[in-house]
């Protein structure tokens, strides 16, 4: 199994390991390198035995690049990022899930990684599995292990409550991932029960959480503050400490993204962020979103025209960059407005809140006092 993988990323060149956060960029010329010696069988050049030394403490001595290094090749579409829906079907019942269904179905085995060869072919590095929750998809661990040897780092977003199984820790340990991310709900049974609506979820998450730690994996806490659970904001800050290598609050409710208003109702007022102006967005250029069926959108909010790459291929991501350019232009209720500078949401997510007919305050400067 590779050590280390060389990529193209857009107009750069990297060098990671996985299950390391930590990335080197490389010129051209040194990844050219990489590709002819892995080709001839020679062994790993000076320049990245001492790298791979500094950066990750890996001793490289002796071997050779074709043993060690996946050098993953140029590709035409040079894609860099993909999120996945392997199965929008969960064993939680969250009160404010922007999916308006949870359907338990999509591709077959088959089907799963044949599209994972296409975004393998696409360019994508970095794939983030999601669902629903993909680790109680049949087919998780193959899909898993078959995008792990193609040399993509991989981020698993999960609630947690099956990482305690046999075949997902073996998995996360001899393949280790780039990020596990856990969403949390609360602190106590009560709390995190009633948010996702379902009893018991909470043990199986602390089960989840302290079976991956002790196992060495690394875990990145997501906090979901509701009104629900705004009461132990403390308490879940202190779960992230004892078992995250990091953590973030998450408190913006959106509607689903067919602009259903449901999971707004779980949303606290005091907890929404009005701080993060938005600047841009590459979606559609340099990375998109996969549903479970293989259709292709620019982002999981924007899903208007889907390039179905199952029947298409890989040229059907040609369109994808107007697709994305044509839904990010300020239209409807957004049309001319004066202070677009300075607003909050993207289009595709102003729309959703639009269409669910959100107050104004929870996503727009204008439900704030600011001027027309």
């Amino acid at each position: 199994m590779h050590a280390l993988i060389a990529s193209p990323q857009q107009t750069k060149h990297v060098i990671a390991r996985p299950g390391q956060r930590r990335c080197a960029q490389i010129p051209a010329a040194m990844y050219d390198e990489l590709a002819n010696a892995a080709h001839t069988g020679a062994p790993v050049p000076g320049w990245l035995s001492d790298s791979a030394q500094s950066a990750w403490g890996l001793d490289l001595t002796g071997r050779t690049v074709a043993d060690t290094v996946l050098v993953r090749p140029r590709t035409r579409l040079n894609y860099s990022r993909a999120t996945w829906e392997i199965n929008l079907g969960c064993n939680f019942n969250c009160e404010h899930c922007y999916l308006p269904e949870r359907p338990f179905d999509g591709l077959d085995r088959t089907g799963k990684l044949h599209l994972i060869d296409m975004l393998r072919d696409a360019g994508v590095l970095w794939l983030q599995i999601t669902g629903g929750e993909p680790t109680i998809d049949p087919h998780f661990t193959v899909a898993y292990a078959h995008a792990y040897r193609h040399g993509m780092l991989l981020e698993i977003l999960t609630n947690g409550s099956r990482l305690n199984h046999p075949a997902i820790l073996d998995l996360l340990t001899d393949m280790p991932p780039h990020k596990v991310t856990v969403s949390l709900y609360g602190a106590t049974e009560e709390t995190a029960d009633t948010l996702t609506r379902s009893r018991g979820a909470h043990r199986r998450v602390m089960r989840g959480l302290t079976a991956a730690r002790d196992a060495g994996t690394a875990l990145d806490l997501a906090l979901i503050m509701t009104r629900h659970n705004a009461h132990e904001a403390d308490a879940m800050r202190a779960i992230a400490a004892e078992y995250a290598t990091s953590s973030a609050e998450y408190a913006n409710i959106s509607p689903t993204y067919d602009g259903r208003p449901d999971p707004m109702a779980a949303q606290h007022p005091d907890f929404i962020d009005r701080s993060t102006v938005f600047g841009g967005c590459p979606a559609g250029h340099t990375f998109f979103h996969v549903d479970p069926h293989g259709k292709a959108t620019m982002c999981k909010v924007g899903r208007e025209n889907p390039v179905d790459l199952i029947a298409e291929g890989l040229d059907g991501l040609l369109r994808l960059p107007s697709i994305a350019d044509g839904q990010m232009l300020r239209t409807g209720g957004c049309s001319g407005c004066k202070i677009s500078g300075t607003c909050r949401v993207c289009r595709p997510l102003a729309k959703a809140y639009q269409e669910a007919k959100a107050p104004l305050n929870t996503y727009c400067q204008h439900g704030q006092g600011a001027p027309a």
